[in-house]
C-alpha cells in the first residue's frame, strides 16, 4: 500500500466520524437521516466493490441485502415474538435466539457464501450478459422472499425485529467499510480487477484470472452489503420484501453512478449528494408551505429528480462527478507511488532466462469453416530472435493468439521445454514465462505507467513480495526508458511511448519467450531504429526468446536469426534471413508473379 492510501483512507474516517459527532449531538431527524446515509453509504461501497473495479454495473446486490435483513430478524427476534409471527417458521429458526453482533457475524458468512455460488456462475459472463444475470439474481430472490411466507411473512410485513441499529453502530461499520473498499481498492486484487475492468484480454494475457478476481470481489461486496441490510433491518423494526426491489435499487445505484463508481471518494460523494437531494424532494413530494401557499402533493418528484441528476452528470461527466480519481489523487498528486515501509531493494542485474524450447506442432485454427492456420509447426529457443511474416490475413497474429492461450486450437500441440500445454489459458501461461504485445495497443488505459507494469509484475503475488515486485518494475520501466513518466496515465503517452509502455509490462512477467505483435506500427524510422536497438538489447540483457510479428521487412531483417513465412494458413518458407528474402514462393505470397521484382528490391533493401 502507498503513503497516499493510508492519508486518503485517513480522510475518509475523519470525515465520517465527525459527521457522527455533530449529528448524535443534534439528535432528532438530523440523526436518523444519518443513520439512514451510513446504510446506504455502507451498501453503495459494497457494490462498488464489485461494479466500480470490474466495470460490470450489478442490479443485484440488494438481493443480499435482502436476505441479510431477514436472516437477521429471525436470528435475533425473540423466540416468544417468532411464536406468534411466524409460527410456522422450521424449529431450527424458531427456537434461535442471538445477539445482535453473533447474528450479524452469521448473517454475513450465509450471505458470502450465497454470494458464492451465484458468482461462480455470473463471474464467467462479460459485460451486458452479466449485468442481466445480477438482475436476474434480484428477481429471483425477490420471488423466493415472497414465496417463504412461513419464514419470512411473504408481502407483508415483517415486524418484531429489534431496534439495535444507533449512531454510534451505523458510523462504526461504515467506518469498517469505507477501510475495506479502499484497501481492496488499493490492493492486488483491485490492482488485478481493474486492470481486467480497462482490457480483459490483455489482463488475462498479463497473468490475471479474471474470473477469480471477480469472484473474490463479488464475495466481498456482498459481504458489505450484508452489513448494511442487518442494520437496516434493525433500525426500522419492520419492512417489507418491496424495500429490497427496484426502487431502493435504482436510489443506490444513482449514489454510485453519480459520484463515479470507479472510487471509494466517488461512493461517499454520490450517497452524500443523492441523500441531501432524496430528502429535500421527499419534503416537496408530500407538500410544503411556500409563503402561506401549500404545494399539491406530487407522486414521484424523488425517483424523477434523481433521474434528472443522474442524466445531467452523465451528460456533463460520463465517469461520475470524480470519474476515476480518490480524493487524495487530486489533492495529494505527489504521493503517487510512494511506499509504505523500508523502500524496494534494486535490482543490479536480471537473472537471465533459463536454457528451453517453446514448440507448435501442426497446429490448426478454424473460424466456422474457414482455416486460419493449417498444420502451422514453429519452434522457439531461448536466446533466439525470430521473424513471423506474411501478407495481411496470412494467419501471423491468429497463430500468436493461439500460442498465448488466447485462442483454442482445433487440432494440434503447443510444448514448452517438452511439457504438452496445449488448451492452457494465457493467465497460466503468463505465470509459465509466456508474455506478449498486442497488434492494436492494449493498455489499461485509466491506469499509470507503474500500475500497468506492476500488474504483471505481480503476477506472482503472494510468492513475489511487494518490494520485491517493486524493483522488476523499476527495472522494466528503466529497460525500456520510461521511468520519468512512470506516474502518467498510461493513455496519454505518445504512440511509440505507449508501445514502449507494453514492452515493458510484458517484461514484468519475466517471461522466458516474448511475442512481439508489430511492435514498430505507426513509428518512424528513427524511431524504429530505436526499438531495433531496444529489442536486441533485451535478448543480450534477459536471455530470453522472442517472436516478432511485423511488416516492418528491413526491421526483420536485421534483427533476426530466422524467418518464418506465412500464407493463407501455411508455412511457405523458413531459414535465415538471407535466404528467405530470394525465396521465390515469399516473392510471389507478397505480390504475386508479376510483380516478384519489385518485391525482390524490398525485401534486399
Amino acid at each position: 500500500m502507498t503513503a497516499r492510501t493510508w492519508i486518503g483512507t485517513g480522510g475518509y474516517v475523519f470525515f465520517l466520524v465527525a459527521a457522527a459527532v455533530i449529528a448524535a449531538s443534534i439528535g432528532g431527524s438530523i440523526e436518523r437521516t444519518l443513520i439512514v446515509f451510513f446504510i446506504s453509504l455502507i451498501a453503495v461501497l459494497g457494490m462498488g466493490v464489485y461494479s466500480g473495479n470490474s466495470g460490470i454495473l450489478s442490479f443485484g446486490h440488494l438481493a443480499f441485502m435482502g436476505i441479510a435483513a431477514y436472516l437477521s430478524g429471525i436470528l435475533t427476534m425473540p423466540v416468544a415474538m417468532k411464536k406468534v409471527t411466524l409460527a410456522n417458521a422450521p424449529d431450527f429458526l424458531a427456537n434461535a435466539h442471538l445477539n445482535f453482533f453473533s447474528a450479524t457475524v452469521v448473517t454475513v458468512i450465509f450471505v458470502m457464501l450465497v454470494a458464492l455460488v451465484v458468482g461462480i456462475v455470473i463471474s464467467r459472463l462479460d459485460g451486458s450478459s452479466a449485468t442481466i444475470a445480477t438482475l436476474g439474481l434480484l428477481v429471483i430472490v425477490h420471488g423466493v422472499i415472497i414465496g417463504a411466507r412461513d419464514i419470512t411473512r411473504g408481502s407483508q410485513s415483517f415486524f418484531g425485529v429489534p431496534r439495535w441499529t444507533d449512531i454510534t453502530v451505523a458510523a462504526g461499520c461504515a467506518v469498517l467499510a469505507i477501510v475495506i473498499a479502499r484497501l481492496f481498492k488499493d490492493s492486488v486484487f483491485g490492482l488485478k480487477l481493474r486492470a481486467s475492468r480497462d482490457d480483459q484480454l490483455a489482463a488475462g494475457a498479463m497473468g490475471v484470472n479474471v474470473r477469480m478476481q471477480r469472484l473474490i470481489s463479488w464475495v466481498i461486496s456482498a459481504g458489505l452489503v450484508a452489513i448494511a441490510g442487518v442494520l437496516l433491518g434493525h433500525f426500522l423494526g419492520a419492512f417489507s420484501v418491496k424495500k429490497f426491489y427496484f426502487v431502493d435499487t435504482f436510489a443506490l445505484l444513482a449514489m454510485l453512478i453519480v459520484g463515479g463508481m470507479a472510487t471509494v471518494s466517488g461512493a461517499l460523494a454520490g450517497a452524500v449528494l443523492i441523500t441531501l437531494v432524496s430528502e429535500l424532494l421527499r419534503r416537496i413530494e408530500g407538500g410544503i408551505d411556500v409563503f402561506g401557499f401549500q404545494t399539491p402533493t406530487l407522486f414521484g418528484t424523488t425517483q424523477i429528480g434523481i433521474g434528472l441528476i443522474i442524466l445531467l452528470v452523465m451528460y456533463k461527466k460520463a465517469g461520475g462527478l470524480l470519474d476515476r480519481l480518490e480524493w487524495d489523487e487530486i489533492l495529494l498528486p505527489r504521493l503517487a507511488g510512494r511506499q509504505t515501509g523500508p523502500a524496494a531493494s534494486v535490482v543490479e542485474a536480471p537473472v537471465v532466462a533459463l536454457e528451453g524450447t517453446l514448440e507448435a506442432r501442426e497446429i490448426t485454427k478454424a473460424f466456422d469453416g474457414l482455416v486460419a492456420l493449417d498444420k502451422v509447426s514453429l519452434s522457439l529457443k531461448s536466446g533466439e530472435i525470430v521473424g513471423l511474416i506474411g501478407p495481411n490475413g496470412s494467419g501471423k497474429t491468429t497463430l500468436l493468439n493461439v500460442l498465448s492461450g488466447m485462442l483454442p486450437e482445433t487440432s494440434g500441440k503447443s510444448f514448452i521445454d517438452g511439457a504438452d500445454v496445449t488448451g492452457t489459458p494465457a493467465y497460466r501461461l503468463g505465470g509459465m514465462g509466456v508474455s506478449r504485445t498486442f497488434q492494436n495497443i492494449r493498455l489499461f488505459s485509466s491506469m499509470s505507467v507503474r500500475q500497468n507494469v506492476s500488474v504483471s509484475a505481480l503476477d506472482k503475488w503472494p510468492l513475489t513480495k511487494g518490494r520485491a515486485a517493486g524493483a522488476i518494475v523499476d527495472l522494466a520501466l528503466q529497460t525500456m526508458k520510461l521511468t520519468e513518466v512512470s506516474e502518467v496515465q498510461a493513455s496519454t503517452l505518445s504512440y511509440g511511448d505507449q508501445r514502449r509502455v507494453e514492452v515493458a509490462r510484458a517484461l514484468a512477467l519475466n517471461p522466458r519467450f516474448l511475442f512481439l505483435d508489430e511492435p514498430a506500427a505507426g513509428m518512424n524510422r528513427e524511431e524504429t531504429d530505436a526499438l531495433l536497438e531496444d529489442l536486441k538489447g533485451l535478448r543480450e540483457r534477459f536471455g530470453m526468446g522472442i517472436l516478432i510479428v511485423d511488416h516492418d521487412l528491413p526491421l526483420i531483417m536485421k534483427l533476426c536469426d530466422r524467418v518464418v513465412v506465412l500464407n493463407e494458413g501455411h508455412v511457405i518458407a523458413e531459414g535465415a534471413p538471407q535466404s528467405v528474402q530470394k525465396d521465390p514462393q515469399v516473392i510471389e505470397a507478397y505480390l504475386g508473379k508479376k510483380g516478384s521484382r519489385q518485391v525482390a528490391e524490398i525485401l534486399t533493401e
